[in-house]
Formats: structure tokens, C-alpha cells, sequence
């Protein structure tokens, strides 16, 4: 078993986006989380390196990351008011972005805290 550490990991379950996480890995998942609160050990010792889910899906069937993003730019150049929603599990230049959508289709921003 090869175990491999990944320094200066970022985490993004909450808006800290701590990015002083060591990782231990090995083939498979990780192992170790140090330097992660309670909740960041939880949400990287729950991921796995395996391939679970295909790339993308459109109407539930298995579809290219090109083939997704042209239906999502389709679906959102036709909604009247589109809400960007949720975002607490992202990067700060993840959520400038959508952001700067919401802004640019004149849509709405939430976030997870209005619930």
C-alpha cells in the first residue's frame, strides 16, 4: 500500500476554507485529515478516490462534460429569474463566479443560511 500526503489542502465544507490541511491517502481513500476541525476530518475521510458517479448527467442518462454544460447554458438562457443557490461548500473564486452569473443573467443569489 503506498500512502501518499497532500499539503496545503483546501477544505470547503464551510466558508473558512481552511488551506492548511495534510491529507494521507492511499489508493483508494483518505486516511488522515490532520490539522482539519471536527467537521473537515468528516468530510474528507468520507470521500474516495473511486469513480462512483459519471461525469455529468442530462435527464438522468450519462452525458459528457461539453453535453452538460451546453444543456445547463441552455436551460439558464431560457429561465425568466434563475436563483444561484447554496454555495457553502465552495471556493471564494467558485462562488465570485456564480456571483457574477447571477448578476450577468439577471437572476437571483441565495445562499444556504436564508433556510
Amino acid at each position: 500500500m503506498t500512502l501518499t500526503v497532500v499539503n496545503n489542502a483546501t477544505c470547503t465544507f464551510c466558508g473558512c476554507v481552511c488551506d492548511d490541511i495534510e491529507l494521507h491517502a492511499d489508493e483508494t481513500r483518505i486516511l488522515k485529515a490532520k490539522k482539519a476541525c471536527v467537521l473537515g476530518t468528516a468530510w474528507f475521510l468520507n470521500h474516495t478516490v473511486e469513480r462512483k458517479y459519471p461525469d455529468a448527467l442530462i435527464d438522468g442518462k450519462e452525458a459528457t462534460l461539453d453535453e452538460a454544460i451546453e444543456a445547463a447554458a441552455t436551460h439558464l438562457h431560457a429561465a425568466d429569474m434563475p436563483l444561484v443557490y447554496g454555495m457553502s461548500n465552495t471556493t471564494c473564486e467558485a462562488q465570485r463566479e456564480c456571483v457574477a452569473l447571477a448578476d450577468l443573467l439577471g437572476g437571483l443569489l441565495d445562499s444556504h443560511t436564508s433556510l
